[in-house]
């Protein structure tokens, strides 16, 4: 069986978090590939460095473009995916949207959000018209559809007629040895010497996106204030809208908060986990979520979450995080006062317990599972044949 694996829509010079998804997949693939079977990444010039160091049987495909020119990168899968996948003798392709000629005897599609529905804005006006020209088409003719929780699935069959039986739950996981308790004390000196903070803070940790809700928690933050005593508020990510950023900034000035905010920007990831570490709660008051990685990220390090309680958010924290009506500052600044204080201890505790269900290694052998499964089922239809 060779499977290959579409890594090209990632932009090189602005990794996503489907990058450090694959990084973390394709190792975990690599240790339990059998004698016969291959894994074949595609990717880019610019894209070719990210992806290294696999292990055995990951080969590489090359395409002109990644990310960096979506319309070029879209462009080269549709035309080039069916003469290239063919001459490897790929069986099995795995990707986001499904070419318009068939690529390989067997396909499946990893759908990570229905943003293109549900948060329209955050998605650019080319990129969403694809999408939803696209996905119904990939919805039909996959041979199966990889989703990340319970709430992706009911936004799926909200938006698609799709096949129940094509849709494969497997949860996305933590990097335990990366995300893990450590000393805060230390952790609070690092981002201060690094980042700026200067006293206990509240942590928001995201792409600053409108769905994600920033605004309302800068709204709950004021509410807070005079309960939470000398805190600050840490935001931390790309301003991937600019327009919404500043909308931010002029929120805060008005709430009269403008000087307990430190906007930090982007950090790579790997550099969360001091933030995680050193902050009193992590907040994630987002509107809409397939999964939400950081609840469990912010949890395997032993820091409270306050998160929202609709969509795939309390689905992923399971019991271990508070949730709180993302529509309502006054819900938002209850929840985070209970977690700086009287919930503290509890939340500290369940965290950990809670993200070490959420592993890479099963992550990586579920999704190895379908592939296989799939594969197996052309081969007995041919042989039927």
């Amino acid at each position: 069986m060779r499977v290959a694996i579409n890594l090209l829509t990632d932009d090189p010079a602005n990794p996503s978090g489907a990058h450090w998804f694959w990084t973390r997949v394709i190792p975990e693939m690599s240790r339990r590939l059998t004698d016969n079977e291959e894994l074949h990444l595609l990717v880019s010039p610019r894209s070719r460095q990210m992806h290294d160091g696999y292990g055995p049987r990951v080969e590489y495909i090359m395409f002109p473009w990644s990310n960096e020119s979506p319309p070029r990168r879209t462009l080269s899968e549709h035309l080039y995916s069916p003469i290239r996948l063919p001459n490897s003798r790929i069986d099995v392709f795995s990707t986001l949207m499904a070419p318009i000629v068939k690529s390989a005897p067997s396909l499946v599609v990893h759908f990570k959000t229905m943003h293109a529905y549900t948060a329209p804005h955050s998605v650019r006006l080319a990129a969403r018209l694809y999408r939803r020209l696209s996905y119904p088409r990939t919805a039909r003719v996959a041979d199966a559809v990889i989703i990340n929780s319970e709430s992706l699935r009911s936004e799926v069959h909200q938006y698609l007629d799709v096949d129940r039986a094509k849709l494969h739950l497997i949860p996305e996981a933590v990097d335990h040895e990366l995300f893990r308790p450590g000393d805060r004390g230390q952790d609070f000196e690092y981002v201060t010497e690094r980042y700026g903070m200067t006293r206990a803070f509240v942590l928001f940790v995201s792409s600053l996106w409108r769905y994600k809700n920033c605004d309302g928690l800068l709204r709950a933050f004021a509410v807070a204030k005079p309960k939470l005593g000398d805190r600050q508020l840490a935001v931390v990510g790309p301003g991937r809208d600019t327009e919404y950023l500043t909308e931010l900034r002029e929120l805060a000035d008005q709430l009269g908060i403008a000087n307990d905010v430190v906007w930090v920007g982007g950090v790579p990831l790997e550099e969360t986990v001091h933030f995680y570490r050193a902050a009193d709660v992590f907040v994630y008051p987002s509107f809409n979520e397939t999964f939400g990685l950081p609840i469990l990220e912010a949890m395997a390090c032993a820091c409270p979450v306050v998160t929202s309680s609709v969509s795939a958010m309390p689905e992923t924290a399971g019991g271990a995080a508070l949730l709180a009506d993302p529509t309502d500052p006054e819900s938002l600044a209850d929840a985070i006062v209970r977690a700086c204080s009287v919930e503290e201890e509890r939340l500290r505790a369940a965290g950990p317990r809670r993200a070490q269900k959420f592993t890479w290694a099963a992550t990586a052998e579920s999704t190895l599972d379908v592939y296989r499964a799939v594969h197996a089922r052309r081969l007995a239809e041919n042989s039927r044949r």
